[in-house]
């Protein structure tokens, strides 16, 4: 295994089940160091579970991971000294400070009580606590929360980084300053996984995305197929009448208008360019023209199609 990617994430057929209940079959990915990776599935899936096998909160009935360079079985101090952990519902002591708790989660990583402060303090400022930073945690609201637990995951500066649900309560604002903070950590060389339902979110952050689903990770070549397969894109003109038109004398029928412009399906991107320049070449003012979902999104929708219907547009 190269030694970069070693202190990053791999997981290699992993599988955990509760009694007669199989929440992951058969779990495999790996996310290196300076890079975000999107866990993506419906719910049940068995998302959470896996990230609790990661974090050395559950161990795998079979399969192998490592976190750093670690072992979550085998070695679990190891492990959660390199990796920041942040849940979906923050496990917090409502009647401590944000500033208080963050002091105590740095002494618990053995740092000194001056270190324990300066580190609280910066971390105050980076997820933009500075107003709450004296009030005890159980005034907080679900967003604020949120900052709070993610602070805390990244009180030890680790080197691997698991978020579930991260922007659940977070406002507009809120979510484009963690977005920019994960890409920001990201460059600094942390390998972070994030599960999330809001995909929208995850495309705009993640340089890659492991599907699961009944508990088992899709392949490479079943993803690849997917994001491949014929799509809607969306089309806004300043003059819908003359874009009508040209997409009829584009042989383009069926499409659909809503609020957001005009709907049409096109089988590749390279079938999507040949069409925008079309549309240009025959004088229609086109003010934005696009995929109708992002990248994830129309990828997992054709993942979670019944096999018979993968590849219709989505």
């Amino acid at each position: 295994m190269d030694s970069r990617a070693a202190q990053g994430i791999t997981v290699t057929g992993v599988s955990r089940s509760f009694g007669s209940v199989q929440a992951v079959r058969d779990a495999t990915l790996a996310v290196p160091p300076g890079s975000v990776t999107a866990l993506v599935g419906p719910n049940g899936a068995g998302k959470t579970t896996l990230l609790l096998m990661l974090a050395s909160l559950l161990a795998p009935d079979s399969g192998s991971i490592t976190i750093g360079g670690h072992d979550p079985v085998a070695d679990p101090q190891k492990v959660r000294a390199a990796m920041g952990w942040m849940p979906d519902v923050l496990g917090s002591w409502p009647s401590l400070s944000v500033r208080a708790s963050l002091e105590i989660t740095g002494q618990m990583y053995k740092m000194s009580r001056l270190a324990a402060t300066t580190r609280a303090n910066e971390l105050i400022g980076l997820t933009g606590l500075e107003t709450l930073a004296d009030r005890p945690s159980r005034v907080l609201s679900r967003g604020q929360k949120q900052r709070l637990s993610l602070a805390r995951a990244l009180v030890h500066s680790p080197s691997v980084l698991l978020l579930d649900e991260p922007a659940s309560g977070l406002d507009p604002a809120a979510r484009v300053a963690l977005r920019e903070l994960i890409r920001r950590l990201a460059g600094e060389g942390t390998a972070i996984l994030v599960s999330s339902h809001v995909l929208s979110e995850l495309d705009e952050m993640a340089d890659a995305a492991v599907y699961l689903a009944d508990g088992t990770t899709a392949s490479a070549e079943r993803v690849a197929l997917a994001g491949a397969s014929a799509r809607s894109w969306r089309i806004r003109s300043l003059d819908p009448d003359t874009l009508a038109g040209a997409l009829l004398a584009s042989g383009i029928v069926g499409s659909e208008t809503d609020h957001l412009g005009t709907l049409v399906h096109v089988d590749s991107e390279a079938a999507a360019a040949d069409l925008l320049a079309r549309l240009i070449g025959s004088g229609v003012r086109v003010s934005a023209f696009g995929p109708a979902v992002g990248d994830l999104e129309h990828t997992f929708l054709d993942l979670s199609r019944p096999e018979s219907t993968r590849g219709a547009a989505s």
